[in-house]
Parts: C-alpha cells; structure tokens; sequence
C-alpha cells in the first residue's frame, strides 16, 4: 500500500527506492530533476503504471 501511495502522490521515483528498485528510481528521479519538472507529466504516468503492475520488491517479496 505504500508503495502505490509514493507512486500516486509522488510520481518521481522514490516509490522505486521503498521497494529495493534503486536503478529505477534513480533513473526516475534524474529525469525528475535535470528536466526541471517539464517532463513531469509523463512520470506521473509512468508512475501510476508502475503502481499497477509491480507486485513484488526487489528481492521477491510480494507486496501485501
């Protein structure tokens, strides 16, 4: 549940870090950052859909 309330409310990456995704959310946030915000949108987007689709962490543990 946490895990799609900092996609959902935070949309730039730091979901991806609660989950033991660093690559990702790394990526995420550089986007983040260094587009100055404009790009914000779309990692909103791919925010949510991350929320939807990802249903375990980084180390196999199933999302309760």
């Amino acid at each position: 549940m946490a895990y799609v309330l900092l996609a959902v409310l935070l949309g730039c990456g730091i979901h991806n870090f609660f989950a033991g995704y660093n690559t990702k959310g790394i990526i995420q946030l550089l986007v983040s950052v260094l587009s100055c915000g404009i790009l914000w949108f779309f990692m909103w987007i791919w925010a949510i859909v991350e929320a939807c689709t990802v249903t375990q962490d980084a180390n196999g543990v199933r999302f309760k």
